[in-house]
């Protein structure tokens, strides 16, 4: 079936060029004369589908373009094109980092003519970065990297699918990595029959492809090797092929790609929390690692290897030569006051002309000599003014009221304790309201407090939140009550409430995101803190 569709085509695709005069070339121009040929990226065999980078010539910007190339006397192509652009247009209104946003859409009649050997156009905004292609060439990627990347676009087909949208990502030339290191469907365009499964199974092939250098699914490029194959139709796992590959990231690209038997993954949901326990499991790994080399250098024969000569720095030793100076007068300063401290402790007492001490009796029961008053009593240092020490949630959520998505499954990176780790929102190409009132986190307290202050770690400088408080876990936001506001700096900021607010639940409502470098919003919370008044 796979077969015969790439060559129906593929021969559609001859039509199509047939069909303009010539073959597309950089500097042709499509789309009713706007769109200029730069590059091509890739050709999706299966719909007939040409992926190229072109130069808008009304707006005088690059754009990804996904050309349908068939013959408009075709009434099934045609038919399959309109299906494909239907579904293009619906995602024009999907919004995420993971995908590149649609622009426009082109069909016969509507931008295309049938001069131009098209079925039709889907114009997206041009990706910077690699081709996934040339990213694999010269050898896999390392398997935490490739978990990374992964997890990213698995995040954008989780949010896609909870609205319903298919994002047609299951072949390789459609992607590319951004200079940050993120996955991103580049080239949009979902095949008519493209399922909420398709989407899935790409993620495993993705996944497949990082780690071995081959492509396991039909219709992959000619310049990509084909995933091999046991005698019994089962792919080979990738740490078969490459020993490196941990076993769970090995099970997780086979259980994913693979329709039948046990134990399969079928959901987005289900493998980024496959990845989440990877990328746990990865961490430990590296730092138990990294302190087996350190001892092992250490404990070897005492000696230190290196491949440079030692360099004379005069400048250097004279820094360290003072700074061992100081090291050695603090080091007897502390020596000193600490003997001190003892001598007190065993002689002090017993030399003194005070009143004899009763060690049974606390020190509001001594009595001073006449005339004094007594002395202090000796206490820990006190807390901040008005506020206790932090408590913890027993739940975190993203509050998303109307709505879905925003990375539900990374709240609670936020109160984890571990700065390494945030709950990002969704990429957003216009700031809040535009698009919807905000988002948010909701947290659950096991017993209610008396909440002061709240303590957020951000590295979205610029966004704005509020502090809500609520009398039910799954409030609407009218039924919530804003005791405090503020602005995020880089870093730690601390909002403080008005006054405290007794209550079990509270939401950070953002309500202004922050702006990344390519004019996106976004805001990323790293951890949450909340301060109990004292």
């Amino acid at each position: 079936m796979d077969t015969r569709r790439s060559e129906q085509a593929g021969e559609a695709s001859q039509v199509g060029i047939r069909a303009q005069g010539g073959s597309l070339a950089p500097g042709r121009v499509v789309g009713d004369g706007r769109y200029r040929l730069l590059a091509q990226f890739g050709v999706d065999e299966r719909a007939a589908a040409h992926l190229w980078r072109a130069r808008d010539g009304q707006l005088k910007r690059d754009v990804a373009l996904t050309l349908l190339v068939g013959d408009p006397a075709d009434a099934e192509a045609a038919r399959l094109a309109r299906r494909t652009l239907e579904r293009a247009a619906h995602a024009s209104k999907f919004g995420h980092g993971g995908v590149a946003r649609v622009l426009d859409v082109l069909s016969l009649g509507s931008g295309v003519t049938s001069s131009e050997g098209l079925l039709g156009v889907v114009v997206a905004e041009w990706t910077k970065g690699s081709d996934l292609v040339d990213l694999v060439a010269q050898r896999p990627v390392a398997p935490a990297a490739a978990a990374r990347m992964v997890q990213a676009l698995a995040e954008a087909v989780d949010h896609a699918h909870q609205n319903g949208l298919v994002l047609g990502l299951d072949h390789p030339q459609r992607l590319r990595l951004t200079p940050d290191g993120a996955l991103k469907l580049a080239f949009p365009g979902p095949l008519p029959e493209a399922t909420l499964r398709d989407d899935v199974k790409a993620l495993g092939a993705v996944l497949y492809l990082l780690l071995t250098g081959r492509w396991a699914l039909p219709g992959g490029p000619a310049a990509i090797p084909a995933a091999p194959q046991a005698p019994t139709g089962r792919i080979i796992p990738p740490r078969s092929l490459v020993p490196t590959v941990p076993v769970e990231l090995s099970s997780l690209a086979v259980r994913t790609i693979e329709d039948g038997g046990h134990g399969g993954i079928r959901t987005s949901a289900a493998i980024l929390r496959v990845l989440d326990q990877v990328a746990e499991a990865e961490e430990r790994t590296q730092l138990i690692k990294a302190v087996g080399e350190e001892e092992a250098v250490a404990e070897a024969d005492g000696t230190v290897w290196t491949t440079k000569k030692p360099v004379k720095d005069v400048a250097r030793r004279k820094k360290l030569a003072f700074g061992v100076t100081v090291l050695v007068v603090a080091t007897v300063v502390i020596l000193a006051w600490g003997g001190m401290m003892l001598i007190n402790l065993f002689q002090g007492e017993s030399k003194s002309s005070g009143p004899k001490i009763n060690v049974a009796a606390s020190s509001s029961q001594v009595a001073p000599p006449s005339g004094e008053q007594p002395p202090p009593a000796q206490q820990p240092p006190p807390a901040a003014p008005g506020v206790g020490a932090a408590v913890k949630p027993s739940a975190v959520a993203v509050f998303n009221p109307g709505s879905k998505g925003d990375s539900p499954g990374r709240a609670k990176n936020t109160t984890d304790g571990d700065p390494g780790t945030a709950w990002k929102t969704d990429e957003y190409d216009k700031q809040f309201p535009v698009l919807k009132d905000g988002v948010g986190l909701i947290v659950t307290f096991k017993d209610p407090v008396n909440l002061s202050q709240v303590k957020i770690n951000a590295g979205s400088p610029g966004s704005k939140v509020e502090i809500r408080s609520a009398d039910k876990k799954n409030p609407k936001l009218d039924e919530t009550t804003v005791v405090a506001t503020g602005e995020l700096a880089a870093g730690e900021s601390t909002i403080a409430l008005q006054q405290p607010k007794q209550g079990q639940y509270f939401i950070i409502w953002i309500t202004q995101l922050g702006e990344n470098e390519d004019g996106k919003f976004i805001t990323e919370v790293k951890d949450l803190t909340f301060l109990p008044a004292g």
